[in-house]
């Protein structure tokens, strides 16, 4: 679904990202593996900063994809650039609207999340497919593994950006999550969903065993 943007998580209100996230260009997207990161950004040496602006902090929720026509300098999103496409809001925080585009500094931060995080349940009993967002600290996930209470853990695949696949059937039992983050921290959240979840729910977890590796 191209309406999920290219991370995958849907409407960025109901998930809590609001309006203070950003699309990649290639060169940081990383082919989804930077979703859900978080970057600290100030206007740099330019003309159309606003004074005393401070700085933005945004969640990586998209991709900015290269743009090969014509004319030159519309093209932002090409590697190597290093660009952020940020929501109106957030660019103006920081910048004169008319100067459309402005050179920033940015760093990775950790990300700063309320609640859980939460697993959106996706797909039928022959292929689960979950949606992990709303995750703190480093923010992008690199491993996931699943396990229902009759099952060893699974590691599920990466679909497309924090989308995790597996074709374990686990219809039925409740479901357990170890998800790990770039940073080495690994998390397993037990019992997350119960015996009778179904496709389309999203479960928050509340508590979770942390492990640096």
């Amino acid at each position: 679904d191209v309406t999920e943007g290219a991370c995958g998580y849907g409407n960025l209100f109901q998930e809590g990202y609001g309006l203070e996230t950003a699309a990649l260009s290639t060169a940081l997207f990383n082919n989804g593996k930077t979703c859900g990161a978080c970057f600290e950004l100030v206007c740099a040496n330019s003309r159309w900063c606003k004074p005393n602006a401070g700085s933005i902090t945004v969640t990586a929720t998209n991709f900015c994809p290269p743009n090969y026509s014509p004319p030159l300098n519309t093209r932002w999103c090409n590697p190597p650039n290093k660009h952020f496409d940020l929501s109106m809001k957030m660019f103006i925080s920081i910048a004169e609207y008319s100067g459309g585009i402005v050179p920033v500094k940015f760093r990775r931060v950790k990300c700063q999340t309320r609640g859980g995080v939460r697993f959106e349940i996706k797909g039928n009993p022959y292929f689960i497919m979950v949606l992990v967002y709303n995750v703190g600290g480093a923010g992008d996930v690199t491993s996931v593994a699943i396990r229902g209470n009759n099952s060893p853990w699974i590691p599920m695949q990466r679909n497309w950006g924090q989308n995790w696949n597996t074709g374990v059937r686990l219809v039925g039992q409740r479901l357990s999550f170890l998800v790990q983050t770039s940073d080495g921290m690994s998390m397993t959240f037990v019992d997350v969903a119960s015996e009778n979840w179904g496709f389309g729910q999203t479960f928050e977890a509340s508590r979770a065993t942390l492990n640096f590796h």
